[in-house]
């Protein structure tokens, strides 16, 4: 298998993967939005609330709010050795905002307090509520590990996607400019002798085949390498991408330890 990064940053990475199977890519895809536990507000303690939104509104806000989590130092509280939730396990989280008597303000998740300095909300600039003038919200969040196959709000990975690598060959073709001017992304154009496509440009390619609908003499040919994909991810904010794919990629592979010890027994 082979890694050929093409994007990365903090939160976003494009890359291409080599050499390997459709089933492994998608069970990255599937790892990374489902198997990677993270940090979400799960039970709210609301003391007061004179806002707009009803407890339960204000609780399903919260919740969906990333927490930035550390694989190491927190585990899912079924998972956890202690009966009524630990350190490990369990952070408290508290909001405390008042608005003033001459003018209401905005509550953001940057006014979130945690218990713990290396669980903060992914994004300080979250919008949860607006209050009105003399309006008050005091609540404690309780946040506990869990997967996104379970909820949403436990998902690390929000835009986890891939397709084959487009093979685009071109050969007798006459110039004609059909194939370019149907072609939705562009990535076609008319060189000196005939129709061209750089290397960056073909990764655009959607596979859609209007090209070679287009084309009468069947010079233009697209199809798709089996054993390559290219990969779009994001994430969250939860966990950066590339702890997000070392995460999920260890995820498989215990998981395929696990099986492996499972019918090693029958």
């Amino acid at each position: 298998m082979e890694i050929d990064v093409l994007e990365l940053s903090d939160r976003s990475a494009k890359f291409i993967l080599s050499n390997t199977t459709a089933a492994f890519a998608n069970g990255l895809r599937r790892a990374m939005l489902a198997d990677v536990p993270t940090l979400a507000i799960d039970d709210v303690n609301v003391y007061n609330n004179t806002s707009v939104l009803y407890d339960e509104q204000l609780a399903l806000r919260l919740g969906l709010i990333p927490l930035v989590t550390s694989f190491d130092d927190f585990v899912p509280q079924d998972e956890c050795t202690c009966e009524d939730g630990c350190p490990a396990c369990v952070i408290s989280l508290t909001l405390s905002v008042e608005a003033t008597a001459d003018e209401g303000r905005m509550v953001y998740s940057g006014d979130i307090v945690s218990s713990d300095p290396k669980v903060q909300p992914a994004e300080m600039n979250i919008p949860i509520i607006e209050l009105k003038v003399n309006q008050k919200v005091v609540l404690e969040g309780v946040a506990h590990m869990g997967y996104g196959r379970d909820h949403a709000k436990w998902q690390a990975g929000v835009a986890c996607g891939y397709k084959n690598l487009p093979i685009i060959t071109i050969d007798g073709c006459d110039r004609c400019g059909a194939c370019v001017n149907v072609c939705p992304r562009n990535i076609l154009c008319l060189g000196d002798k005939f129709v061209e496509v750089s290397d960056e440009s073909r990764l655009n390619c959607s596979l859609c085949g209007l090209c070679q609908d287009a084309c009468e003499i069947d010079a233009i040919s697209v199809t798709e390498n089996e054993s390559s994909f290219i990969f779009t991810m994001e994430s969250d904010g939860s966990y950066t991408v590339n702890e997000l794919i070392i995460n999920a990629v260890n995820t498989i592979k215990r998981k395929a330890s696990s099986m492996g010890d499972i019918l090693s027994t029958l």
